[in-house]
Order: structure tokens, then sequence, then C-alpha cells
């Protein structure tokens, strides 16, 4: 017999099965030797009311055992002398798109403009020693995509999809901790998430996939309104019937070569704004009601948002315990992002503060179609200019920002690069500017302490996501014009993070696979 239960327990009680089982079996009305075996199917915190309670809820079995484990990986046939399928883009849509070619029978081969997990890591290290930015391999590109060195949060909300269980089963399978499949905001840790990608690609490769590095998409090989494959940049042909393009919110080469080729793009709504980042402790007392949380309780999050002249401001990739990270694809741009290592045990906490921006918002330019992304490099520009030398961001103490002071000095901060004084009142978009400073001061209504020159704000955040979308047609998820094309993920306008692009990759893959058996 198999019981589902809920607790609501203290953190010191929730935190081990020697405390809550006996909670379980009191509840129940038996004894902890008639339970054999429970398991905890999901974990929340629940702080609204001043006293933090841990929401545990738990599979009990009585005189039976579960069976073996659910978690495993599917078994995938070896597909090495299969029918090719191309993927453009080792992100998370891109790498799930494959695993799902696998199990269809279908040869993956991804193309991926950037180096491997590893090689990666040590541009990004440039990067944060100030020594420029490798254009094809930095936060934005390379293995496993933006998020692998960026965070590694796997919450969304996008059930509508499909279920999330698959894609949090293969990455626990590839070394993501247990906690990952209960935990209600589960976390991986940007320093756990590398090894998980590198062993999926292995999974891919052992099984007859390929996985091509530093190898750049150039165009489609169209054969009217068919694709036939694609040209990378040193003008090699790879010919498959199906093309997934998978290449993430920040390939605008990509965006401007199908331009040029007429195929169809849609602007679309997207934010920008800024990363503020608080103490830690801040936060925790805040959000918790304690002056210290604890050895029980996780860095405390938030969820902010407000509507402030007909568009919303909101918090976005909040990173408690985390850092705030240099995530520029170029040079003469100054990004920001944010990203927490799974112990979350920085003494920061930061996200992003974006506004909300429509198409109509944004300043017209000689190509319509293209206006949102031009207007996203132009203030990325426009925060170079006004940071420091190179990489050194500018920065501002929050209060000052909305109160219109230039920060005489500024705190302590996790952007290793450096950050440096800048009037960012003056210079950011007045549309973008008045709302941020509405919008912080309201969410002190919210969280009181909020609102402090203790916190900094560091500019810009505008890669929340792509301005594009590539219309695709909602049952066979094809590009509106191109038969055989599939354009996936978040760089396609159809997801927005790692969950949501390793789900948007499954339905993909399944979809084109479909499409390939029909053409034979």
């Amino acid at each position: 017999m198999i019981k589902e239960i809920t607790l609501a327990l203290s953190p010191e009680k929730a935190s081990s099965e020697k405390f809550y089982l006996p909670a379980a079996a009191a509840k129940l009305g038996l004894s902890t030797e008639q339970i054999s075996f429970c398991r905890l199917r999901g974990r929340s915190i629940d702080a609204r009311h001043g006293r933090v309670l841990i929401n545990l809820r738990l599979d009990v079995y009585i005189d039976e055992l579960p069976k073996p484990d659910e978690w495993q990986m599917p078994d995938y046939p070896n597909v090495e002398h299969c029918q090719p399928v191309v993927i453009v883009g080792a992100g998370p849509a891109g790498l799930f798109a494959a695993l799902k070619f696998l199990q269809s029978g279908l040869k993956p081969v991804i193309v991926e403009r950037g180096k491997d997990v590893h090689s990666r890591r040590l541009d990004i290290a440039a990067i944060h020693r100030n020594q420029g930015v490798n254009p094809d391999s930095n936060y934005g590109f390379g293995e496993g995509g933006a998020g692998t060195y960026s965070d590694g949060k796997l919450f969304t909300r996008s059930k509508k999809r499909g279920d999330i269980s698959e894609v949090l089963r293969v990455l626990y399978a590839n070394g993501g901790n247990p906690d990952i499949m209960v935990d209600a905001h589960p976390h991986i840790g940007t320093d756990k998430l590398p090894g998980i990608i590198e062993n999926i690609r292995k999974t891919i490769i052992e099984h007859g996939g390929q996985v091509l590095f530093g190898v750049s998409f150039d165009s489609l090989i169209l054969d009217g309104d068919r694709v036939r494959g694609i040209r990378t940049t040193s003008g090699d042909e790879i010919r498959s019937d199906a093309v997934i393009l998978a290449t993430g919110h920040s390939a605008r080469e990509v965006y401007y070569s199908l331009h040029r080729q007429g195929v169809a793009l849609e602007p679309k709504a997207f934010a920008m704004g800024v990363r503020v980042e608080h103490p830690q402790s801040l936060i925790d007392s805040i959000q918790y009601s304690c002056r210290q949380r604890g050895p029980y309780l996780p860095a405390a999050a938030y969820s902010l948002v407000q509507q402030s002249g007909g568009r919303g401001v909101y918090s976005f990739c909040m990173c408690p315990g985390g850092i705030i990270v240099p995530a520029s694809t170029a040079d003469n741009e100054m990004v920001v992002n944010g990203m927490s290592p799974s112990a979350r045990g920085s003494q920061w906490a930061n996200s992003a503060i974006v506004v909300e921006l429509r198409t109509d918002d944004i300043p017209p330019c000689a190509d319509p179609v293209m206006a949102g992304l031009e207007f996203q490099m132009q203030y990325e520009r426009l925060a170079f200019n006004n940071g420091g030398t190179g990489q050194i961001a500018p920065a501002q103490r929050l209060a000052d920002f909305v109160e219109g002071r230039v920060s005489g000095s500024l705190p302590r901060t996790s952007f290793t690069p450096g950050i440096i004084s800048s009037p960012m009142h003056q210079w950011l978009p007045d549309f973008i500017r008045q709302r941020l400073q509405d919008g912080l001061r309201q969410f002190d209504r919210r969280m009181r302490g909020f609102y402090t020159n203790d916190a900094v704000l560091i500019g810009v955040e505008s890669r929340t996501s792509s301005p594009f979308r590539i219309p695709r047609d909602p049952e066979t998820l094809q590009h509106v014009q191109i038969q055989g094309l599939f354009p996936c993920g978040e760089g396609a306008g159809y997801a927005g993070g790692i969950v949501s692009s390793a789900l948007d990759g499954q339905r993909c893959a399944e979809k084109a696979a479909l499409f390939i058996k029909n053409c034979q």
C-alpha cells in the first residue's frame, strides 16, 4: 500500500528523514517500523506568515517496496549508420532534441559555433580578468548554451508544453543532485551543470551521434520551399531532410542571415533593464523575518512585479547566494547576467530588474523587422561607453539611481571585472529609466528594506529573451514558409530558460522525426 501525504514542518525537522519519518508515521497512525519505505516527492518553502515552514509531499510505502529506480536514463539505440538530421546549436534545446532523435532512430549531427565546456571555461575566465571577449566562446556561446555558466535554475511555468519530469530525469541521471526531482524550484548550479552537459554529449556520441565544435552556421540550403541542410561559414555543406534551428537568443548573425535569405522573422516583445545586487543577509532577513536564517534554510529568493506606465517592471532570473557575471558576446558591448553555484553560498543576492518592451516602444529604424535587435545593440554599446575600460561595468547605488544622484562611492560587488560609478539615471533611455525608478520604489512596499543604498545597480541586462520570433506552424512546428525547418528554443522565441528550451527541443525533434518518416 502507498499513501501520499503532506507535512508542514520546521526547517530542521524537514531536513532529514530521521526527523520527518516519525512525523509521517504519526499522521498515518502507524509506528515507524510499519513503514517499509518513504519517498520524498515534493518540497517547498512557506514563509508567508512570519514563521518559516517546509512543505513536504511524501509517498509512504506500507508492506511493500518501490519499483526499481524510475529516474534512470532510457535505453538508446546506436544510430551511427542511420539517417542524419542537423541541429544548429548545442544548448538545452539542441541537446534534448538530439536525445529525442536517438530514441527515434535518427542520427543527430549537432553543429556548435563555440567550444566544449572545458575549453570554454578558459575564455570565460579571461573575460572575468578583463582580457577581452572571444565572440564564439563566452557566457552566451559554447557547449550547453547560455545557461551552462550562468546559473542552472530549472524552474519553468511552461507546464503546458509538456511534462518536465523527463528533462529533470535526464539531468539527474547525468549527474544532477536528486533534490532537483523534488524541489518546487529546482536548481543545479553553475558549478555542476558543465559536467552534466558533458555527460549528455558523451551519451549522444556513444550512441552514434555527432557533435561538431567550432562550426558556425552561415545559411540554409534551400530547394524551393524545402530545407536541404545548412552551409557553414567555412563553406562546407551538411545535408539533411530536416534542420532544428536552436541557436539561442544571442545568435545575431543567424538572424541577419535568415533575413537576407527571405526567411520570415517577427519582431516580438522582450525586456531590458539592469541587474540589482543586495547583501544576501538583507534578503534573508526580509523574506524569513529573522536576523539570521540558520543552517536549515537556503539563501532566500524573491519574485517581484509591478505595473508602471502600462508596462510590467519585474524581477527575472533571481540568483540567491550568487554572483553577477559579464555576459557580453563582443568587445564593444556591456551585458550582465546572474548565476548561482549549487551551494548558493555567496554573500550577495542578485536579480535582473527589467521593463517590458513592446514592439511599438522601440524607436523605428530603416528595417522595422530588425528594430528590436538594433535597439538592443544600441543599449549595450551605450552601457559599454558609460562604463570603464573593457568589461568594467557602469554602476550606481539603488537609491541614488531612483533619486537622480551620482554615487560618490560604490559597495563591494561580486562582479569581478569591476564596476565604476556612472550616472545611469542620465543615460538610460527615459521610457526604461522612469519605469525602473517607479518600480524600485514600489517593490519596497512588498519587501520592506529592498529600497536601500546598500544595493547596487549594474548595467545592462538586455538578453532576457530574443527580440524575434521565427514563426512556425503550431501543429507541425515547422517554419511557416519552409518545410523541414524547425525553429526551436529561446532563439526562435518559444522558450525562456533551460527547462522550457529542453521541452521545446524534445517537441521539435518529435515533429521533425515524423516529418522525415513521412518524406520517405
